[in-house]
């Protein structure tokens, strides 16, 4: 039989308590029903997700949320509830309420705004917001890369189709919810990005894609998330999946998905949620019995069902019924029961669940919000073309002319008080909807809505131009009488679209209006023609016939308000389109040339801290070393390296666009760091920079080489290895030979009060007759330095020179033979040192932490070179726990030498390439159309 997991609280000994907290349930309705105070009191369920049926405003959210928490308390619950909710903004949030909760741009629509700063700050506003009424998870961030973006019906409620920029703005939006206190969920593993809705039996769409494909671009956001850290739970899709190395009906159910490619291969630790097992079709083929049972052995902790009350006691039967059967062991009951409760301890507490802070704050915090959002929207339109340059309208039109806005028959977005006030009027769903529609909006509800959607925005055109505006709806039967009257009256027109490659009546209609335009501009007429997609971007992304195309990635009241401002010219929209299509832009700018400018110290170090700063944020963990450094760090002031820095500007905010530092000493010249603000990409400012930095260096008289990446100060020792695939493109395509990198690597010693020396390595490098010495100073440093001279190149013989100078904080181990003579050096630190300064490993991310230094580690190639290696970090390990260290960093190991490191219990921190050219073979090109990465 199985024991008892002893490090939790022996209430916990009732499985059915432990089962409970593996359910997460919901029901329709806006009061506590008897259905889920049963659920809570005698089955011990533990998670709840809150929809919009169940949320009238905030106020009764707050009230309803308390009421839960106050039913699990009383109840004997151990801990609270956890309380989730969809709230991803654009047309994605379960809680609206105008006057207290604030709508923001989709996931699309943040991205357009280029900004990953703007997606952070708006994720911990949406958080603080939802965390006001109880809400303690939120069902984000989405890290689905849209790879065949123009048909799939995710649309805007995705990033993008660029894996890294869904990557970047996936971890800013994790990092807001996280950073206002509420629990995380990426969604939807393995990846809702590339559906294929017509190879299923089961009415279910499935991935093609190989697992090859998958891990190149539709898994790189999962990857890098869970790499962070910071993702508390991955929601698991219910899609199938159907490639050469896996036949899966339903991901959620499959240990290949959930165990060996979730958990093993990405390294996830945190709670997999399933999705909702009330999906018709798993209930057809399976039963919701075996199916929650399936779901727990592939992997899952929680296991989602949705409303159905019959349902979710078959859900619990299963579960109960499966440790009866020992499909599930007790063991695995109490796997998800702490994966849970850790989440739990993560996001609430008692105190924290029976008192929400509810009205009085979102009162007070709702004016800056409201401020965001408007910013927000006012950042994120998009006009893509104005070939004609209507924009704005009241400078191409007069004042007597008449506008006509021709609107499609649209469901509305559930954030909206239109969809609010629909379904309080009226109970009743569209039957006609595309099995496209049935997958994405089948927990939503959404009904048609007529013209009403967009009667507003007719009002709001019609204010802004103080004049007459001509409105009516368009269907898919084309262009009636009624349309071409009205168009043959206006010299204006704006056509709504929304979702035109799923809706081709739209794409038809506006393609027969602009024809007819045309033809009326040939007669002499004046007819003008603006496009506004209100969706999806790709509408008419790529069609040329549309002159002026504008996008706003949902269609909310406040994208609405923000789109009439645009076009009446309150402000010059300076959106730009995400992912390929932000890159196909670069066709058209590829020859743009930035001015780089000189670093200067006072006008530009602040900027270069921000920029710094939204690096580390955009960042995967590998690089969080960029959190602690700063613009001094680039300033070494060394009499024997010379350097020159620059900087891409934005000369009327200061703002740094792109920084690059280089430096120069013996006939070396370095690019030590070269980037660019994640939301300046792809506009050639990386090009510029690195032209500029080349041409300095190549000048310079005695130049033998160039090098990119430099140890002295070791911010970037060279390309990072985990960004190697985008940033060598990168390099190549700018002319540099990268086929002879020399990997150097940074490692770590963690804890090093736990830490001991492998056993026999001391009496190996005895018998070995190797002896070690410690060095300050520079009067008896003649030896070393010849040493590192011979050995290494410049910039570390100025290392070891800097490092020997500062005799408070650093000295240097020596490793000698019997006859004296020296078989190796490495640097030795104690935390604080001045060196650490330009050197960030060395920098502590806590403030407890202290770290020790073992740097540059110079051992020429002989038989015994490891044991010397091992010899020389053995020492600097014993000299870091005399300095009080509570971690090793050893630092600028080079090539193969760290695996004889790893055996004595030093783990990789990151590892880099070094590359060296020779200056007449790192050649100027013509900037191609599309870097990578710039």
């Amino acid at each position: 039989m199985a024991k008892f997991d002893g490090d939790l609280d022996p209430l916990w000994k009732d499985l059915d308590r432990a089962i409970g907290q593996m359910l997460i349930m919901g029901w329709d309705g806006t009061e506590v029903t008897p259905q889920i105070r049963h659920l809570i009191e005698d089955h011990h369920l533990g998670s709840i997700l809150l929809t919009a049926k169940n949320l009238k405003s905030a106020h009764q959210t707050a009230r309803l949320v308390q009421e839960l928490q106050t039913i699990a308390h009383q109840a004997g619950h151990p801990q609270p509830l956890l309380i989730a909710l969809d709230q991803e903004n654009g047309g994605v949030n379960s809680l609206f309420d105008e006057d207290y909760i604030c709508q923001f741009p989709s996931s699309m629509g943040q991205a357009a705004a280029g900004s990953p700063d703007l997606a952070y700050n708006i994720a911990k506003a949406t958080a603080t917001e939802v965390s006001a009424v109880g809400v303690n998870l939120v069902l984000g961030p989405v890290l689905d890369v849209l790879t065949n973006a123009r048909y799939q019906p995710l649309g805007v409620r995705a990033t993008g189709d660029d894996p890294q920029e869904v990557s970047q703005y996936g971890i800013a939006a994790m990092n807001g919810y996280k950073d206002a206190g509420v629990a995380t969920c990426g969604k939807h593993f393995p990846s809702y990005g590339n559906l294929d809705f017509l190879g299923s039996s089961l009415d279910i769409p499935i991935i093609t894609q190989t697992l090859e494909e998958l891990s190149l671009s539709a898994l790189v956001p999962f990857r890098n998330a869970i790499a962070t850290g910071n993702l508390d739970a991955m929601f698991v899709g219910g899609c199938g999946i159907a490639n050469p190395s896996m036949n899966v009906n339903h991901a959620c159910l499959s240990d290949q998905v959930v165990d060996d490619l979730l958990r093993n291969e990405l390294g996830f630790n945190g709670v997999a949620i399933s999705e909702c097992l009330e999906m018709e079709a798993l209930r057809n083929e399976i039963g919701v019995k075996t199916g929650t049972v399936m779901a727990v052995e592939a992997g899952c902790d929680l296991v989602l069902l949705c409303r159905a009350y019959d349902v979710q006691l078959e859900a619990i039967s299963g579960l109960k019924l499966g440790v009866e059967n020992e499909l599930i062991t007790k063991e695995r009951v109490y796997i998800s029961l702490k994966r849970v409760l850790r989440m739990k301890n993560s996001c609430t507490s008692w105190s924290k669940a029976l008192n929400p802070p509810g009205i009085s704050l979102l009162s007070k915090i709702h004016p800056n919000h409201l401020a965001l959002s408007m910013k927000a929207y006012g950042d994120s339109i998009t006009v893509m073309r104005d070939n004609e340059k209507l924009l704005p309208l009241n400078e191409s039109m007069h004042q007597e002319e008449e506008l006509l806005l021709l609107t499609p028959l649209v469901k509305p977005l559930p954030a909206s008080s239109m969809t609010k006030t629909i379904l309080e009027s009226k109970n009743k769903t569209d039957s006609s909807q595309t099995i496209h529609d049935k997958w994405i909006h089948r927990d939503r509800g959404a009904i048609m809505s007529g013209e009403g959607v967009f009667r507003e925005l007719g009002r709001s055109l019609a204010r802004a131009r103080h004049g007459k505006l001509l409105h009516t709806s368009y269907t898919a039967n084309g262009v009636r009488p009624v349309h071409e009257n009205l168009i043959h009256r206006a010299t204006t027109i704006i056509i709504v679209t929304a979702d035109a490659n799923r809706n081709l009546y739209q794409a038809g209609f506006t393609k027969h209006v602009a024809m007819m335009c045309s033809m009326l501009r040939a007669s002499g007429q004046k007819k003008s023609l603006v496009v506004v997609a209100v969706s999806s971007p790709y509408d008419f992304a790529m069609d040329k016939t549309v002159g002026t195309y504008i996008c706003t990635f949902d269609f909310t009241e406040m994208a609405m308000f923000a789109l009439v401002r645009a076009l009446f010219g309150d402000f010059t929209p300076q959106g730009t389109l995400p992912g390929t299509l932000r890159k196909s832009k670069k066709v058209l700018k590829s020859r743009q040339h930035w001015l780089v400018e000189p670093y200067n110290q006072d006008r530009d170090s602040q900027g270069l801290d921000d920029l710094l700063q939204t690096l580390a944020r955009a960042s995967a963990p590998n690089h969080q070393y960029l959190q602690t450094t700063n613009a001094s760090a680039f300033e070494i002031y060394n009499p024997g390296i010379e350097e020159a820095h620059f900087v891409v500007r934005n000369s009327s905010t200061q703002a740094l666009y792109g920084f690059c530092a280089t430096y120069y000493t013996k006939g070396t010249g370095v690019i030590g760091a070269i980037f660019v603000d994640p939301a300046k990409r792809n506009v050639s400012i990386g090009r510029s920079l690195h032209r500029r930095a080349l041409r300095g260096l190549t000048q310079r008289r005695g130049i033998k080489k160039v090098q990119l990446g430099m140890c002295f100060p070791g911010i970037f020792l060279g390309i990072p290895v985990d960004d190697g695939a985008v940033l060598k493109s990168w390099f190549a395509s700018n002319g540099w030979d990268l086929q002879f990198p020399k990997r150097l690597t940074n490692m770590t010693i963690p804890d090093l009060n736990t830490w001991s020396a492998p056993e026999g390595l001391l009496q190996s490098i005895q018998r070995a007759s190797i002896s070690f010495d410690l060095i300050h100073g520079l009067d008896n440093s003649e030896s070393v330095l010849n040493h590192v001279a011979t050995h290494a190149s410049p910039e570390v013989f100025e290392l070891y020179k800097f490092a020997l100078q500062e005799t408070k904080t650093c000295g240097v181990v020596r490793a000698k033979s019997p006859v004296d003579s020296l078989l190796g050096t490495v640097i030795i630190c104690s935390p604080g040192s001045h060196l650490s300064n330009y050197i960030p490993a060395l920098q502590p991310l806590a403030d407890a932490e202290l770290i020790g230094g073992i740097i540059a580690p110079i051992v020429p190639s002989t038989a015994q070179a490891n044991l010397v290696l091992q010899g020389l970090a053995l020492m600097g390990v014993r000299q870091n726990k005399a300095h009080k260290s509570t971690r090793s960093v050893l630092s600028w190991v080079q090539d193969e030498s760290y695996e004889p490191l790893l055996a004595m219990g030093f783990g990789v921190l990151q590892a880099f390439e070094e590359v060296t050219n020779a200056p007449e073979n790192v050649s100027f090109p013509c900037p191609p159309l599309f870097v990578l990465g710039e």
